[in-house]
Formats: structure tokens, sequence, C-alpha cells
């Protein structure tokens, strides 16, 4: 009777302790997944979201200084920045006034009595160079008073009050050089350096701005081109301190982007029936005039563009590249697929770069999980004055053919009209020729397809525009073939062609295919040859092996 008891007393002990345990580890367990959370969250905490959380009081006491004498000055000051600004905007307005409009000027411009308020000064540190450069981060919900005076082709003249103005953003001041005299700098250029914010509406006085269709729209993004066109950086204004000249400091083109837009994969499906039809827009500064626009691909989740943009590069320390990728709708307005930026500094001058681009929601968010596609973009920035002996394959000046040579003397000559005037002069690109060999020296790590494991694989090349295609013989049984073998492609345009490798399984009965890889031929043409190992696209897994090596047409002169 004692061990029986002993025994039950026992099992609801020991059932005691494991219930103990397990709730205890739980606990624990939840502590753990808690604090983890809690240091995520900091760890993704950025500067406005530490100022939500701590109070002005917190501010360093010298940015508080700095916030209190400049609303002192600022009466002083708000009459000369109020004609400074409306002397740099204004001229840029009116080359921005929307078809509609025949005239668009300011009739007022005053910042109003409310002072901006610094919340953050950073030095930039940049080393070789004689000068400071400083960056304020502002924040302005002020009282302006703008007025557009603007005029309509059907002669209504309509004044347009700009109200409820909130802006968030980071000038940056450079002041150089650094000199001898009193206050040691000899100029100050300033620039909006980053637009975290721009809030505004319009309001016309005494009437309602939508009497007009259109015109709402139309006067918002002329009033945003002008900001980012005038005052946005690379742009900057140079105001002399001292005697000298400072025309080093003024914008000036450092050199060209050549991009170009080779295909996209896998993006998301924005259309209920059908598929996605896709266009991209790229560009480096946000302004109409500099923008590109690839064609579109109709029912395609994986385009194929390739084509060519030249950007023209102010900055190339600060400055992006940025790709969104949009679904055509038709009449009704595009939906954006994703956005994609890279940063120019990470290009080597005069090398080709090929890169897939991650496709986010908004590229000021970097907390995006959802896999919305990836963009593939073949790079290649050339410095003005680079001095290697590099020369841009797609400039004007690249050594061309006798045949090239008349096509783009009669594409670059001017078009004539029926009574013998010139009119606007087309452009024409430069035509590169010559011969590729491509070697397909193996693959490794291809995809299972047959039920026994195994592959059958082979590749067909294909030239995108010629349609000129070879094929390489079976490797029966293989996921790791080796063939070694060379095809000689006749290419007509080297810079606008590319080169597709197809890689399929050969079955008795049919085909399976294993996956791709696209090519463009700038980094050939400009190398000469190379060997690179290429990721197959479509395939859970598989590299192909190939060696590249461009042969260029004997160039023949004129006499």
């Amino acid at each position: 009777m004692a061990f029986v008891l002993g025994l039950v007393l026992g099992v609801f002990v020991g059932l005691g302790l494991i219930v103990s345990f397990v709730k205890s580890e739980n606990v624990r367990s939840k502590r753990r997944a808690d604090l983890a959370a809690t240091i995520a969250a900091f760890a993704r905490m950025t500067v406005d979201d530490s100022k939500k959380i701590l109070p002005p009081q917190y501010y360093p006491s010298w940015l508080a200084w700095l916030n209190q004498h400049l609303t002192k000055i600022w009466p002083y000051v708000n009459e000369a920045a109020s004609d400074l600004i409306r002397s740099s905007v204004e001229p840029v307005l009116e080359q921005y006034r929307p078809i509609i409009l025949s005239s668009l000027k300011f009739s007022r411009f005053t910042l109003g009595t409310v002072a901006p308020q610094f919340t953050g000064i950073s030095i930039i540190e940049d080393g070789g160079t004689d000068g400071i450069t400083m960056e304020l981060e502002m924040q302005w919900d002020g009282n302006q008073s703008i007025i557009l005076d603007i005029k309509t082709r059907l002669g209504v003249a309509l004044p347009v009050q700009v109200k409820s103005i909130g802006f968030t953003g980071v000038f940056r001041l450079i002041f150089k050089p650094m000199v001898d005299e009193f206050p040691c700098f000899g100029a100050v250029c300033f620039s909006l350096r980053q637009k975290k914010k721009l809030d505004f509406t319009l309001k016309v006085i005494g009437g309602d701005i939508s009497a007009i269709p259109g015109l709402y729209s139309a006067l918002e993004g002329t009033i945003r081109d002008a900001v980012e066109d005038s005052i946005t950086w690379p742009v900057r204004k140079v105001i002399p301190i001292l005697p000298g000249d400072y025309s080093d400091l003024e914008l000036k083109p450092v050199g060209i982007l050549e991009v170009k837009l080779v295909q996209a994969k896998e993006l998301t499906n924005k259309d209920l029936i059908g598929k996605s039809d896709p266009y991209a827009v790229l560009y480096i500064r946000h302004l109409r005039d500099r923008m590109k626009t690839s064609k579109i691909i109709n029912n395609d989740l994986n385009p194929i563009w390739n084509e060519h943009f030249e950007f023209v590069v102010e900055d190339e320390s600060t400055q992006h590249l940025v790709v969104k990728v949009y679904d055509d709708e038709g009449l009704q307005a595009s939906e954006l697929i994703g956005c994609a930026q890279i940063r120019l500094s990470e290009l080597q001058p005069g090398k080709v770069k090929d890169v897939w681009l991650k496709l986010v929601k908004d590229l000021e968010v970097h907390r995006d999980n959802k896999n919305r596609g990836q963009v593939h973009l073949e790079l290649l920035y050339c410095p003005f004055g680079m001095e290697s002996g590099f020369t841009n394959p797609f400039a004007s000046d690249f050594p061309m053919t006798s045949l090239e040579s008349v096509l783009k003397s009669q594409a670059n000559g001017t078009e004539a009209t029926e009574n013998g005037q010139a009119v606007t002069p087309k452009r024409k690109g430069v035509i590169i020729r010559g011969v590729l060999s491509v070697t397909v020296i193996s693959a490794e790590d291809l995809p299972a397809t047959d039920l026994v494991g195994k592959s059958d694989p082979y590749v067909v090349f294909t030239m995108k525009k010629s349609e000129m295609k070879n094929k390489t013989r079976v490797v029966n049984e293989s996921l790791n073939p080796i063939w070694n073998q060379t095809f000689d492609f006749v290419v007509e345009d080297g810079l606008h062609d590319m080169l597709i490798a197809e890689v399929w399984d050969h079955d008795t009965f049919g085909k399976d295919y294993m996956g791709r890889c696209i090519l463009t031929l700038t980094r050939v043409i400009l190398e000469g040859e190379y060997k690179e190992s290429f990721e197959l696209d479509g395939a859970k897994s598989g590299r192909l092996n190939l060696h590249l090596k461009w042969m260029p047409q004997p160039i023949y002169r004129d006499s």
C-alpha cells in the first residue's frame, strides 16, 4: 500500500515539476522575444523617430541657441531671403509653365514672420578640398505669403495663393575657399541637399481652382519641378563674400552615365485579367526633360527591353540613378510595380557594371520584404577628362567604318522640307560592327529534370536582333556538363544587340526548359575578351561558364 501511495505521489510531484519547468521556460522565452523585439525596434529607429520620442528640451543646447538667435534676426533677413528665392525660382517657373497658361509669375512672395527651426547640424568631412561643408536639417511650418499671378491662354487672369506650406529638409552650405581675410572664406554656396517633405495647397483668391480642369495638378507639378531645378542639389547658388572668381563653384557636368535597361524578372502582377504591361522610368534628377521612359512590353512579367539611355552626371559622389517600373493601364494612371536606385559612387569609371536591383515599394522605406521583382541594368560611367586611354563606345567620335560614317552623316544631317529649308537635326547613335566569338566551356549545378535525377543539357545561343542561332551538342545524363564549343556571330550593331543563352534538357519526345542568361555586348567590346560564370535565370540553381571575344570589323577610312 505504501509503495502504491509513494508511486502516485511521485508521479504527481514529477508532473508538477515538469509543468513548472515548462511554464518557467515559456515565461523566459516570452521575455527574450519581447527584449529582442525592443532591441530590433531601436535598431530600426530613424532620426525622425527619436525626435518624436524625445522632447525639444533634450536637444543640444547649442541647437536651441541657434534657433533662438535665428528667430531674433529673422525679421532682418526675411526680405533679402525672399528676394533671393524669388529671383531664383521665378525664371524656372516660367521655364516649366504649363501649356494651358500664357503667363506665370509671382505677384507677392514673402517668407512670413515665423522663422524656420533647425533640428540638426553636421559637418561633412571632405579631405583635399579647401573649404568647409555644413548640412543643416530644417523644419518649417511658417506663415508665408505667396501669390502667383497666372494668365490662361483664354485671357483669364487668376491670382493663386500657395497656402499651408510644410517643409522638412536638409540644406547644404559650402564655405569655400578658405582665406586669411575676415570672415575666412571667399564665398558661400547653398543648396537643398535633401527634400524630405514639401506639402502645400493651392487656392484661387475669390474663386475655385477646380473650375479649370487640370489646372491644380499642372500648377502643383510646375512648382515641384521649379524647386527641384532651382535649389535642389546638385544645383547650388553661389554668393560671393569677398572679391574673386568663383566660377569653379558653379554647377557643371562632370561626366556621362550610359545605362542599358536590359530586362526585369518576377514582376508583381497588377492586372486581374492577364499579366502586367510593364515599362520603366529612369532618372538621376527628377525633372521632366531629364527622365527617360522605356517602351511598354505587353502582358509579360519577365520583360526584355534592351534599351540604351544617356544621363548627364553633375555630382557622382551624391547622385543616384533611380528606376521605377510601372504597369501601363491605358487611359488610366499607371500603377507602380516597384522602384530601385543605385549610388553613382559605386561605379568604377570606365568599367561596365552589370547589376540586378531588387524592386521595393518606396525608396525611403527600407522595411519592405515583399518580392516585387528585379530589374537588370548595365551601367558605364564616363567622366569628362578621363586620362587612361578609355574611349566611350557610345560617343559620337568612336572609330567607325566608312559605311558607318555614311550612315551617321545621313542620320545626323538635317531634315529638308519641300521648300528646301532645314529643320531640327536628327540624332543618331553609333553603330559598331564585328564578330562575336562565344565559347561555352561548361555548366555547373544544373537542376535535374529527368525522373532518374539527371538531365541531358544543351545550350541554344540567339542574337536578339538578327535572330541568328547556334546550338551545342547534347551531354547525356549530366548536371555538370562540359562542352568546350565555340560559335561565331556576325554582329551588325554591337552596342544595341544582346546574346541570349538558353539551357534545355533534351528528351526523346521533346525538350524541357532549364534556364537562361542574357548578355549585352558593351563589356566585351570595351575589354576585347573576358571569361565569366553566369547564373541561370528561371532556374533553382545552375551557372553557365562562357568565354566571350570581340573581333571588330576592319576600319576603312575615306581618302
